[in-house]
């Protein structure tokens, strides 16, 4: 789940109330959502660097709240006060331009991170959707999308004093922690997208870097919004949360300006839609699903609460639900059910005994694998779950090993860079959760028991030369022990040695 950290005070202003810890938990839990943690700045510097390096760190309390990972209308103040508040309040205008808006350093703040929210989330680390903000008093409209060679990309970036190549910026950002994993989306294509205004001048190079010269500010009036995407359904619906969230700063509330997009072959498009749609479904089915007895407009409330406007047609049980586009996670009659039950409250409802009875037992390998992790937590280890896809990098080159000599299966349409192929070793997802957390105090002592699709039988170049050791039982190869090579801890950028020990637990069944 995302977790989204807000200034406390500054959401219970925009709520209009003061709440007690408890009581907004209470009120979180009553919305699906969860208060996961009550920090500020300076106790998080000082968690994680010391309390020397947080003495000149804010004091203001902080609330660091999980939403679940299909609202993505949720991650922002904006969007947090908005899903919070019973009333429901709709933006009524469409549009891909902000215009007369006004920043202040908070919102500001809050335009900014939702962007990088979204790129982590619905975008999958701007894979499918790139956004890029301007400024428009600075440029001059129509803007050309287009695609040209890497060489033929001339332009100062983000934050940079001079001008560079496409070509010049890969190699550059080769070593920037933030950018660097986004290079290989465009990187081995013959050419990369660009955009650019009338005057020739460049807004951005989706997806690594904007321009300079059109950057926004806490002095921006105008806001230009552009995304690119791969996935068009995921390109509307990421332009149409920026704007429904962010639209409440215009000079008219709520009100946007339309952009027209026209493709090569003469088709034009109004973008952003914003479009409402509206769903019908029974009380009955809520009430069946869910495990309830209420009425139908009872029903309905507790939808609207949800944003999701609400009323009975008075045809029997029937309720019309109107779906607004800050809800796009809205696809079937059961999500709607879903929203029903989160704002009745999970612990309200009445526990019932099963009307059907099963025996179950347990798989011999899932009894092996439990019984180990209680014995690796007792010994002072943190169990991890790591993804059982991985890229080809993490599982062959970091490693030290070709990957040819993995025998990994490959996924013939990956979605991303990070999910090319499937696990040989549970090795890299650890070294990457090391590597995330760097800053938490030695020794990190972790293990992870789960599935690997294919055993690599060849000579082992992960392990340190006369360092490592194969473990044998009843004459069988099961696994390797040992201390990984130096080469193979850089290339998952942690400084420190390590030592890992990887098994096969079948034959001991």
């Amino acid at each position: 789940m995302p977790t989204v950290g807000v200034k406390r005070d500054f959401l219970f202003k925009a709520l209009g109330r003061t709440y007690t810890d408890e009581e907004f938990d209470e009120l979180c839990f009553e919305f699906g959502l969860e208060l996961d943690e009550i920090t500020s700045e300076r106790e998080i510097i000082s968690k994680e660097q010391g309390d020397s390096k947080a003495s000149d760190a804010s004091d203001v309390i902080l609330y660091k709240i999980d939403v679940p990972a299909n609202r993505y209308d949720l991650l922002c103040l904006e969007g947090l006060v908005r899903g919070l508040q019973t009333a429901a309040v709709r933006p009524h205008a469409v549009a891909a331009v902000l215009r007369n808006i006004t920043f202040t350093q908070e919102r500001y703040d809050s335009f900014i991170e939702l962007q990088e929210k979204l790129h982590q989330n619905i975008c999958r680390k701007r894979s499918l959707v790139a956004i890029g903000t301007h400024d428009l008093d600075t440029i001059s409209g129509p803007f050309t999308y287009t695609a040209k060679a890497p060489g033929d990309i001339c332009f100062r970036p983000l934050n940079q004093t001079k001008e560079y190549t496409a070509t010049q910026l890969m190699s550059l950002y080769k070593t920037d922690s933030h950018l660097k994993h986004y290079l290989p989306i465009i990187e081995d294509k013959p050419v990369y997208p660009v955009i650019y205004d009338s005057n020739g001048i460049v807004l951005s190079m989706p997806p690594i870097i904007n321009g300079d010269h059109s950057k926004i500010s806490l002095k921006t009036k105008n806001v230009f919004i552009e995304c690119t995407a791969t996935d068009l359904t995921k390109g509307k619906i990421v332009l149409d949360m920026i704007v429904t969230m962010f639209s409440e700063y215009c000079a008219q509330p709520f009100t946007v300006e339309q952009a027209e997009v026209v493709y090569p072959d003469g088709k034009t498009c109004i973008y952003p839609e914003l479009a409402y749609r509206k769903e019908k479904l029974s009380g009955e089915f809520i009430n069946k699903k869910v495990g309830i007895r209420e009425s139908t407009e009872r029903i309905a409330q507790l939808l609207t609460r949800m944003c999701l406007l609400s009323q009975p047609t008075g045809v029997s049980d029937e309720i019309e639900v109107e779906i607004p586009p800050t809800r796009p996670d809205v696809i079937h009659a059961c999500d709607i059910m879903e929203d029903a039950a989160i704002a009745y409250g999970f612990n309200k409802i009445t526990r019932t005994t099963p009307s059907t009875y099963t025996i179950a037992t347990q798989f011999p390998l899932n009894k092996l694998t439990e019984l180990l992790r209680q014995d690796l937590a007792a010994a002072g280890f943190t169990e991890a779950f790591t993804f059982a896809l991985c890229s080809q990098e993490d599982t062959a080159d970091k490693l030290g090993k070709k990957i040819a000599e993995t025998r990994a299966i490959h996924i013939s349409n990956p979605k991303t860079a990070e999910f090319q192929v499937a696990r040989t070793t549970l090795l890299p997802g650890l070294l990457k959760t090391i590597a995330a957390n760097k800053k938490m105090p030695l020794p990190l002592k972790l293990f992870e028991i789960s599935d690997v699709v294919l055993k690599d039988e060849s000579k082992d170049s992960t392990f340190f030369p006369g360092r490592c050791a194969e473990i044998f039982a009843r004459g069988t190869s099961v696994g390797r022990l040992g201390v990984l090579h130096p080469d193979v801890i850089s290339r998952f950028d942690l400084t420190m040695p390590c030592s890992a020990l990887e098994m096969d637990l079948e034959p001991f069944l």
